[in-house]
């Protein structure tokens, strides 16, 4: 349904899993284990995965922080987003990737979810895609000393928003890792 013209493919984004950014995360473990399923359904079905990565002073670029997690491993021909922005789009080649790809429907795990995974489910909806959040493959950490819910509810809140996105022409959906089939049209 994406109000992209010609774009009927999916794509699976794993956002920032880098170690630095993963070190305090509500159920990192499970999450990981949730995606690592996920990039495997969709290598199954021929569905491109790309990999993005951010950095900044806390993740620096080469740095070991700002290397993907060991239990991730992306495949030679896996497209790398480099980017220093929440928005996955933002500064990058992302677009560029998709359109090549004639993708219109992105499938969307990684961290942290009220910072870039939030960030780029609404960059990828006002550019016209569809976009799918995979509800219980996605994390944050605990920022509750600084005001914000803790992460299970923060995760829980993203998750309930989203199933409820809507727009002319294209929606945001939530399901589970165990759902994802890569043939939600």
């Amino acid at each position: 349904m994406t109000t992209l013209p010609d774009r009927p493919n999916s794509a699976l984004l794993v956002v920032d899993v880098q170690v630095g950014a993963v070190t305090r995360a509500h159920d990192r473990d499970r999450v990981i284990t949730n995606i690592g399923t996920v990039v495997e359904k969709a290598r199954l079905a021929g569905v491109p995965v790309l990999w993005v990565q951010h950095s900044d002073d806390q993740l620096p670029l080469g740095g070991d922080s700002w290397r993907y997690v060991p239990e991730l491993v992306r495949r030679d021909g896996e497209p790398v987003v480099h980017k220093r922005y929440g928005d996955s789009f933002e500064g990058t080649d992302l677009e560029t990737l998709l359109a090549g790809r004639r993708v219109g429907h992105l499938v969307v795990t990684g961290v942290q979810t009220d910072m870039c995974i939030r960030s780029t489910l609404h960059g990828a909806f006002v550019r016209g895609y569809d976009v799918t959040l995979v509800g219980d493959a996605h994390t944050t950490e605990d920022l509750t000393g600084r005001g914000a819910p803790p992460p299970e509810l923060v995760i829980a809140h993203t998750n309930l928003c989203w199933h409820e996105q809507r727009a002319p022409g294209r929606r945001g959906r939530t399901m589970a890792a165990a759902q994802v089939t890569f043939t939600m049209d």
